[in-house]
């Protein structure tokens, strides 16, 4: 059995803007969702700032003025939208350059892989059905399953199901969200900088330490093990 050079054993990832690039889907989506309820689209980069929070709440921070109800009727457009292009012909979400690579890499008895995702079940599905992904991950934590980021719950409910202390648990990510929730539960937070965050933010969120590319996480997180022994 190959040694690792990390002693972190249970690695979560983030999806949107992490494993894949879906920042076009979101911000037409929800564009397509605002103006379907006679609602001016937010801007792009506005958008952008709020991927990775639950869906409701992300829409009421874009609302020109907080409205439960219509926050419900833009949450379902949403929905209706992000279905209705998942479906069209020629539509794709890549994986970012390496993401399977790297997932090979850390195959491994002792290491188990989560992912907790602002998504609800449904959208994560279809994607990790694209992309064959679904059998490399042990378990799945989505909008469904309580709080959402920063909030710690998804991350802690993750450890509790695979055995994991915090100490051993990555949490991956390309939001301030994933980092906040990270530190939250007390584990290592690993930014990506090709995501939806500057790599700054990130940083000033509590990073541990920020990648520019998969290839580089298995020496990262030696590298934080050295500084943290």
């Amino acid at each position: 059995m190959t040694a690792l050079p990390f002693p972190h054993r249970f690695i979560v990832f983030d999806v949107d803007g992490t494993l894949i690039d879906s920042q076009h889907t979101v911000v037409h989506c929800m564009s397509e969702a605002f103006v379907a309820h006679g609602l001016p689209a937010p801007a792009a980069a506005a958008i952008r700032a709020t991927i990775g929070l639950k869906l409701d709440i992300a829409i009421t921070s874009l609302l020109p003025e907080p409205d439960q109800a219509r926050a419900l009727l833009v949450v379902e457009g949403y929905r209706t939208a992000f279905f209705a292009l998942q479906d069209s012909p020629g539509h794709d979400e890549p994986l970012f350059p390496g993401t399977l690579e790297m997932l090979d890499a850390l195959v491994h008895p002792e290491i188990f892989l989560g992912i907790a995702t602002g998504k609800n079940r449904r959208g994560l599905d279809r994607v990790l059905l694209r992309h064959g992904l679904a059998p490399r991950f042990h378990n799945l934590k989505t909008a469904d399953d309580g709080p959402g980021k920063p909030h710690p719950h998804l991350l802690e409910a993750a450890m509790a199901e695979v055995g994991a202390a915090p100490e051993q648990t990555v949490m991956i990510g390309d939001t301030t969200y994933d980092v906040e929730m990270a530190r939250a539960a007390g584990c290592v937070a690993v930014g990506v900088n090709w995501g939806n965050h500057e790599e700054e933010s990130l940083l000033a969120a509590g990073a541990h330490c920020i990648i520019g590319h998969f290839s580089e996480l298995s020496q990262s997180l030696a590298r934080l093990t050295g500084e943290t022994a």
